[in-house]
């Protein structure tokens, strides 16, 4: 009833007729007119048995406004020979027709001073009270929630709404004085509940008290506390109480409601010392709110919150006992123990005590208990215990940690068993559910002071292994957790790790997680550089390692690691756009070079051994592209001389002889070549237009190592266009240039071509050298050999810099290369025929061939025509390094001759299976690249070719097939793996026998065998299998049921139908693969399927259980649908599967056995009704699930009886083990059942398969010829409606 209702009622009531209207002294509301109108009441219930009226509403509200008259109301009536009784039935009647006015006139009249209170109470009347107080509290509280609903509930009613134009004042001026009433009602209740001979009327008490409890009265709750049956009561308030402060609603009514529970029933306990009802209650208190604790997260949480309060104002004993309670319960079912463990960490504060140092850690303590508890359940065997486990077990250091608790113990704590804390953490980081994966990553973050030193190789490993993680929320926190372990222990293992799991996640797609990794990497390994700044070279310093702070070498020299490099550098150039690389950065660089220099020269060593350390050189050509003014030119032209003059010596000295720092001094002639490049702007005129001349001249000269060449024609354009005063007399000298060295380069290749020609004629028809000449020819063949190589790698390069410079002189000599020794006809002025210079000179044959590829990619017209050559190579070279070199000309290729190329990928993907590790990981490293830009697509067999890769022999690149399998293509295209499932088993297993199948094999690949696994071995069908889950992993439910569904049609009643040949070895592997994927236990479907696969995908969302409870209605509705399926496609396939196999003895029968027993254990009490059509394959398939379930029994019970070390226990002579008994009544039933199997068999009982009301499956050992249609259920089950694919039209 709302306001506006009890206001219309009010009004009404004045104009009821009652037997006292007729009085005029009604109106007037006075005691006379009072006792008049009850004195009639009487007469009139003493003449007539019928029910009494109410009172007039002037009566009830003159009683229930006006307690001095009320108190002289019994004197009065008593001299008016009306008695007391007689005012029950008119007020019960008043309850109904004017609830709250009468229920305060009611509470008046009991607690007047002279009231015969016996009389007047009854429980019947008082239960009319209290539901009076509720509605008028109810129609309170929702005019407070929604003050607009009076004024809109009759907008549609014109009638209404003309009555409420005419009486607004009336209705105003009613509503006031009957909310007012409420809180007086409340008052006088509290008052009487004292009073009432509640004690023996359970009933009456019972309601009060939840009417108190409802209505957050907490003044009545303290009058039944403080009554004489307060005794009986408490139950009754703890049980009222209870959904109060176990709400999830953080309302003021709760915290009002646990502190009631604290302040006014707790200390009953202590005080009714003989009332052991009472103590027992009180005892229990905590225990009964915990078993009551709701299960949403939020809501036990403040239930936790509310027991503690509880448990803290108990006694100690009471205290421990509640502890033990605890701890029984983190033994119990999932629902306790998930209380356990956040009862436990909310109890610490309490059980431990407060001074510091005097943390009660002793063996047997019940703070010690609760934290073993707690560690325990980090290993519980559902995902939500350990999650929680963990998260508090972090939580739980924290408060150990302030109250000074060692470490030592902390760590005998943290350990199970023979499980410390790192085997626990490690397991816990690859757990399969993502809440106790990142639980766990939190609490290494923690706990990283109790990990200790060396830090466990596997457990820096797998939280490597998290930062790659597909949830955004565990990168966040596995880069959280490694970098505190870096933070902490800077050793060589953690360094390295760090350095391979946090610099790549710069290209994260999650900004946040990009600037995290762009900031620890400022902080862990750039500030540590920049500490070396100021630092100066001491008298007694003898090594760097003295100079330099601890780990800034190891850094230097982990940095410029290549496969860390690239990512390395995108974060410094993240941070030099954002202004965050500091100059002092590049004065560090420079002062560690100039010391590492010095320290050297001090030792009289020769400076042509002496090396820079190790990344110097390459981090500081980072970051001088962005503080080019904070790099000395002295600094570089001083050491430019000295590496320049160095490398001479090194190319004067024969590749036999030269030193092994030479490859050093290289790749730091590069990096300083780049740093020059970088700060030429800076430069002074003079010295920039020397060190042009400089470059020039040694890249004329030929005789670099490869790895400077780059470098030299990089620097030499970049000083050319800095120094230039317009961008188009830049261009023009570049151009200049490189067509002089490009001429140079032509001459040099077309001489060593003849004379290599010359010379192979030559030795065909002269007598062999003697070792004495062929000694010198020797000497001499190499070094022209070497000018050739940088020769040809020269012009890639200036082609690249320079991709309008003329090629047309050096393109035949380079095709006489890389066709040297062919049998194709070429013209006659090219020279070189005869020989083969992939024998005489493979490194001149590689390189012309990666020059090639470069011209091509500025020249169309010789991509068209040399792209075809490049595929032939491809496919016939005998050279990984080559094979390696074309599949990366070729991705460059998809990129920017996408029609060219596009015709040749079913050859490009036969690299995924070369023999070469290095070939297949590139391969496939660059064809997931294009297919992710899109250049390629997911059609044909590109899909299925990728598949052997999940199982490769390198570990690398099986991990780089679950990444993109898990993460991309499953984002990328879902539906892939569920459109391509059935045609994959057939290309695995190499079968070209069915219809499906045969579309594949029209490509051009006429080796089919290169992509597939076949074999029946163990290891084939493992790797089989594992390829399989693989893809189920990435289906939704329904895709699952449909994969089912398909595989039952297209497969198994392929076989049946003849369509699959069982006598044939691939056909049979298909088979069996089919039954062992509908067996597995990824292709289960369970109702809750939905929300594991969906498990934290959109973490911190708001509407998260509505997304739930639809998931959670999905997961049932495809279990409904898996479950029809089986009954009416799957089970009548089997049935006829069975009885082909049986006839041509196939050992298949087994595997198929083993499948119905997988598919049907979960409806084991409806076999009977599933397999009506076969009593002998039901009865076999009891048998065989008893025989299984007794070996289980058999292996849990030999589990059970083994010691700790593995061996049997020993039992007494004459007794047998509990589990072998359970395992031997089993063996018998299973005896049993097959000895009625064998009857059946014998008797040759008929088991129809029309008696099912289900479709037929035509058998082929019939008269159906291979012509003949397929059966009804076939064409019914392949009708099935597709889904979509994912690939573009």
């Amino acid at each position: 009833m709302d306001a506006d209702d009890m206001d219309v009622d009010l009004a009404a009531a004045e104009d009821i007729d009652s037997p006292s209207s007729a009085s005029p002294a009604t109106a007037s509301g006075s005691l006379p007119a009072v006792l008049s109108e009850l004195a009639a009441l009487h007469r009139r219930a003493s003449s007539s048995s019928s029910a009494s009226p109410s009172l007039s509403l002037p009566s009830i509200t003159f009683l229930s406004s006006a307690p001095a008259a009320v108190s002289s109301l019994f004197p009065r009536l008593g001299e008016a020979g009306v008695p007391a009784s007689s005012l029950l039935a008119p007020l019960e009647a008043s309850l109904s027709a004017h609830p709250l006015p009468a229920a305060v006139a009611y509470l008046r009249l009991l607690l007047a001073p002279a009231s015969p209170l016996l009389t007047l109470f009854a429980p019947l009347p008082f239960l009319s009270l209290l539901l009076a107080i509720r509605k008028a509290a109810t129609a309170a509280a929702s005019a407070a929630a929604n003050p607009s609903s009076a004024s809109g509930s009759g907008a549609g009613n014109p009638r209404k709404r003309k009555t409420r134009r005419n009486q607004p004042a009336a209705a105003a001026s009613r509503a006031a004085p009957s909310s007012s009433l409420l809180p007086k009602a409340l008052a006088l209740l509290a008052d009487a509940a004292g009073r009432l001979p509640l004690g023996a009327h359970p009933d009456a008490r019972r309601s009060l008290v939840d009417t108190a409890a409802e209505l957050a009265a907490f003044d009545v709750l303290a009058a039944v506390l403080g009554s004489d049956y307060h005794a009986a009561a408490v139950q009754d308030v703890v049980r009222a109480l209870a959904p109060v402060v176990l709400s999830g609603a953080k309302a003021a009514a709760r915290v009002a409601a646990v502190q009631f529970l604290v302040r006014n029933v707790v200390p009953l306990g202590a005080d009714g010392g003989e009332e052991e009802a009472v103590k027992k209650a009180v005892e229990y208190l905590p225990r009964y709110l915990a078993v009551k604790a709701p299960d949403k997260a939020e809501a036990r949480a403040l239930a936790v919150e509310a027991i503690v309060e509880v448990v803290q104002a108990l006694g100690a004993e009471e205290r421990e006992g509640f502890a033990g309670y605890v701890v029984a319960m983190a033994k119990g079912k999932a629902k306790g123990r998930l209380l356990a463990v956040d009862l436990v960490l909310a109890m610490l504060p309490v059980l431990l005590p407060s001074e510091e140092g005097s943390c009660d850690m002793e063996e047997g303590s019940w703070g010690m208990k609760c934290l073993r508890v707690l560690v325990e359940r980090c290993s519980d065997n559902v995902a939500g215990v350990r999650a929680r486990a963990l998260t508090n077990t972090a939580q739980a250091l924290d408060v150990l940690s302030d109250r000074g608790v060692e470490v030592d113990r902390l760590q005998e704590v943290m350990r199970i068993g023979d499980m410390g804390l790192g085997e626990l953490l490690r397991r816990r980081c690859t757990d399969d559910k993502a809440a106790v994966r990142k639980a766990a990553l939190v609490l290494i973050t923690k706990a990283i002071g109790l990990i200790g030193r060396p830090v466990d190789e596997s457990l820096l490993c797998a939280m490597g292994a998290a930062c790659s993680d597909p949830l955004v929320s565990i990168r966040k926190a596995a880069l959280a957790a490694i970098s505190e372990v870096f933070r902490k222990f800077p050793d060589e293992k953690v360094m390295k790790e760090w350095l391979q799991a946090v610099p790549p996640l710069v290209i994260d797609s999650e900004t946040n997680i990009q600037e995290e990794c762009e900031n620890l990497f400022l902080e862990l390994v750039l500030n540590r550089v920049c500490q070396a700044a100021n630092l100066n070279l001491n008298d007694d310093s003898n090594t760097l390692e003295e100079v330099f702070p601890e780990g800034t070498l190891d850094l230097l020299k982990s940095i410029c690691d290549g496969e860390v490099a690239p990512c390395i550098k995108k974060i410094c150039a993240s941070l030099g756009k954002k202004k965050k690389l500091k100059p002092l950065l590049a004065s560090s660089l420079q002062n560690i070079i100039t010391i590492s220099e010095s320290l050297w020269l001090r030792s009289s060593r020769p400076i042509e051994n002496w090396t820079a350390p190790i990344g110097s050189w390459w981090l500081l050509s980072v970051v001088s592209s962005y503080a080019p003014k904070s790099v000395n030119w002295k600094f570089l032209s001083h050491h430019w001389k000295l590496l320049d003059n160095v490398g001479q010596d090194d190319r004067g000295k024969a590749c036999s002889q030269a030193e092994p720092n030479s490859a050093l001094w290289a790749v730091n002639r590069v990096s300083l070549l780049q740093t020059i490049s970088h700060v030429s702007m800076e430069l002074p005129v003079e010295p920039a237009a020397e060190l042009a001349h400089s470059l020039l001249t040694r890249i004329e000269d030929f005789d670099m190592n490869l790895s400077e060449v780059d470098a030299h024609v990089k620097s030499l354009k970049t000083l050319c266009k800095r120094k230039a005063k317009t961008a188009k007399e830049g261009d023009a000298l570049i151009l200049k240039w490189a067509q002089q060295l490009i001429r140079r380069a032509v001459e040099i290749l077309d001489h060593y071509i003849k004379e290599t020609s010359e010379s192979a004629r030559g030795h065909s028809f002269v007598t062999p050298l003697s070792s004495k000449h062929k000694g010198k020819k020797q000497t001499s063949a190499p070094k022209s050999t070497s000018q050739a190589v940088i020769a040809v790698f020269t012009v890639g390069s200036l082609i690249l810099a320079c991709p309008i410079a003329d090629v047309k002189d050096i393109t035949p000599l380079i095709h006489t290369i890389i066709t040297s020794g062919n049998s194709e006809p070429r013209p006659k002025e090219l020279v070189g025929g005869t020989i083969s210079f992939k024998e005489l000179a493979p490194s001149l044959y590689i390189q012309s061939w990666d020059t090639l590829a470069k011209i091509c990619l500025v020249d169309d017209k010789v991509a068209k025509q040399y792209i075809p050559i490049f595929v032939q190579e491809l496919e016939r070279s005998d050279m990984a390094t080559l094979r390696n070199n074309i599949m990366i000309a070729m991705a460059d290729f998809y990129v920017c001759y996408t029609a060219l190329v596009d015709c040749y990928i079913s050859k490009i993907t036969k690299s995924l299976r070369d023999p070469c590790e290095v070939v297949r990981r590139q391969t496939f490293i660059l064809l997931s690249k294009l297919l992710q830009r899109d250049y390629v697509k997911w059609r044909g067999i590109l899909f299925l070719r990728f598949l052997p890769s999940l199982v490769d022999e390198s570990e690398k690149i099986r991990h780089l097939a679950d990444y993109l399998f898990g993460n991309i293509l499953k984002a990328k295209a879902p539906l892939l793996a569920y459109n391509s499932f059935i045609e994959a088993i057939y290309v695995l297993n190499d079968c070209t026998g069915h219809g499906v199948h045969s579309e594949s094999q029209g490509s051009s690949d006429r080796r089919p065998a290169l992509f597939a696994i076949r074999g029946t071995d163990e290891r084939s069908r493992s790797k089989r299998m594992h390829i399989y889950v693989s893809l189920l992993k990435q289906m939704a439910p329904e895709h699952l049921l449909a994969t089912s569904a398909k595989l039952c049609a297209e497969i198994l009643a392929g076989a049946c139908d003849g369509l699959l040949s069982v006598d044939d070895a691939g056909g049979r592997a298909v088979l069996q693969d089919a039954l062992q994927i509908l067996a597995c236990k990824e292709m289960r479907i369970h109702p809750n399927i939905c929300s594991e696969n969906s498990e934290m995908d959109d973490e911190g969302c708001e509407g998260g259980g509505v997304a739930s409870a639809l998931q959670a209605a999905k997961g049932r509705a495809v279990t409904q649908v898996a479950k029809k399926n089986l009954i009416q496609i799957a089970v009548p396939i089997f049935i006829e599967l069975k009885r082909l196999l049986e006839s041509k003895n196939s050992p298949l029968t087994g595997c198929l056995m083993e499948c119905l027993r997988a598919l049907l254990k979960d409806y084991k009490n409806e076999i009977e009704e599933i397999l009506v059509a076969d009593k002998q394959l039901q009865r076999e398939l009891l048998y065989d699930m008893q025989r299984y379930e007794a070996g289980k029994g058999k292996g849990k019970a030999a589990a059970t009886e083994a010691g700790p070390s593995g061996t049997t226990k020993t039992t007494p002579a004459g007794k047998t083990p509990a589990g072998a008994g359970a395992a031997a009544v089993v063996e018998a039933s299973a005896r049993a059942t097959v000895r009625t199997v064998l009857k059946e068999v014998n008797r040759n009982v008929p088991t129809p398969l029309h008696s099912m009301s289900v479709p037929k499956v035509k058998s082929v050992l019939g008269s159906a010829g291979p012509g003949s249609r397929r059966p009804g259920l076939l064409e019914s089950v392949r009708r099935l409606q597709p889904f979509d694919s994912d690939d573009e039209n």
